[in-house]
């Protein structure tokens, strides 16, 4: 685990945080708020959205009414995201995260089953203490 990761709040430019990504070589990062409560995370997929866009949902047309048929909630999320400004406006809001008194094989099986690179750390506070990475695991894998 990295302890006291990087972090950024939602309020910092996308500009700031893709710097940040580049220059440190990192996939992701843990968005936290004035308290330094995490309120999600910001990864390169988040960020794709800015270089892909978004289409609209598919939908037929029936006398004058248009029948989406595909939900167009998620397409509102992802123009929001294709669009944003902040990384507020981007990231993903609903983290997933362990507290440290998780084994690290509890923490690894909750990156499997969610397909996460990166797992947020928190106290007992709910306050971001450390990020625990795929590489994390495989380093630890070594040693042992």
């Amino acid at each position: 685990m990295t302890a006291n990761p990087m972090v950024v709040r939602p309020d910092t430019s996308l500009k700031e945080a893709i710097h940040l990504l580049v220059e440190h070589r990192i996939s992701g990062l843990p968005v936290v708020d004035a308290e330094g409560k995490l309120i999600g995370v910001i990864s390169e997929t988040d960020l794709m959205w800015q270089e892909t866009g978004v289409e609209p949902p598919p939908y037929i047309m029936l006398l004058d009414s248009v029948i989406y048929l595909e939900n167009p909630s998620t397409y509102e999320k992802d123009l929001r995201k294709a669009m944003g400004l902040t990384v507020g406006e981007v990231m993903s809001d609903r983290p997933i995260s362990v507290t440290g008194d998780r084994s690290l094989r509890d923490a690894a099986k909750v990156m499997q089953k969610h397909n996460i690179r990166r797992l947020p750390v928190l106290d007992d506070a709910q306050e971001l203490v450390g990020i625990l990475t795929r590489a994390d695991i495989l380093r630890d894998l070594l040693e042992a």
